[in-house]
C-alpha cells in the first residue's frame, strides 16, 4: 500500500520517516502543543520514535493515517495531521492535527487540514470516500475551534467528561462535517 502524499500551495503532507524523530520530539515536547492533547509532553527522544512507529502501524493496519506537515520550500517538519481513525464501512473518520507554535497564525494548519479533508471526501485514501468527518476539541481551544468552523464544520454538542487524561476528566466539543456540506475554497 503506497502512502499518499498531499501537496498544497506552501506545504507537503508526507509519511513520517525515522529521521523525523528529532522534529517530532521537538514538537511533542512543547507544552503548548500538547496542552489539549491526551498525552504528556515528551521527555525523551524514544517517545518520538515510538509515536512514528505507531502512526506507521495504524496506516499499515488500515486504521488511520498521519502525515508530516512540511514546508514545501525547505522540507522542514512543522507539525502533523491525519485521520486518527476511520471506518470505510461507516464512511466516517475522526481527525487530529498539531503545529509547532513558531508556525501558528500563518494559515498552515488550515491549509493542511483542508487538504486532508478534501482527500477524505474525494475517495483518494485507503478508507474510500468518506461521508462524515468529525473533530473533537477541548473547550477553550479557540484556535482549533475557529479552524474547524472556517472549514465548514458544525458544532454538534458537548460530550461531558468523555475524555480522561492527565489525571482528569475532560469535556469534548464535537464538530462534524458532511461531504455534501464541504465547499471547496
Amino acid at each position: 500500500m503506497v502512502f499518499p502524499s498531499l501537496e498544497t500551495e506552501r506545504l507537503l503532507l508526507t509519511a513520517l520517516q525515522p529521521d523525523d524523530e528529532q522534529s517530532i520530539f521537538t514538537l511533542f515536547s512543547n507544552p503548548e502543543v500538547v496542552k489539549y492533547y491526551d498525552l504528556e509532553a515528551f521527555y525523551e527522544p524514544q517517545q518520538a520514535t515510538n509515536l512514528i512507529s505507531l502512526f506507521k502501524a495504524r496506516y499499515e493496519d488500515k486504521l488511520g493515517i498521519r502525515w508530516a506537515i512540511r514546508l514545501k520550500t525547505t522540507g522542514q517538519l512543522i507539525g502533523t495531521c491525519g485521520f486518527n481513525s476511520w471506518s470505510g464501512k461507516m464512511r466516517n473518520a475522526v481527525i487530529g492535527y498539531d503545529l509547532h507554535p513558531e508556525f501558528w497564525r500563518r494559515g498552515y494548519a488550515f491549509e493542511a487540514v483542508y487538504a486532508m479533508v478534501k482527500a477524505g471526501f474525494s475517495g483518494a485514501l485507503a478508507c474510500g470516500q468518506l461521508h462524515r468527518i468529525q473533530a473533537d476539541t477541548v473547550p477553550g481551544n479557540s484556535a482549533s475551534e475557529a479552524l474547524l468552523l472556517r472549514l465548514g464544520f458544525k458544532q454538534e454538542g458537548l460530550r461531558r467528561e468523555c475524555g480522561y487524561w492527565k489525571n482528569t476528566f475532560h469535556d469534548l466539543t464535537c464538530f462534524g462535517l458532511l461531504r455534501p456540506d464541504f465547499n471547496e475554497i
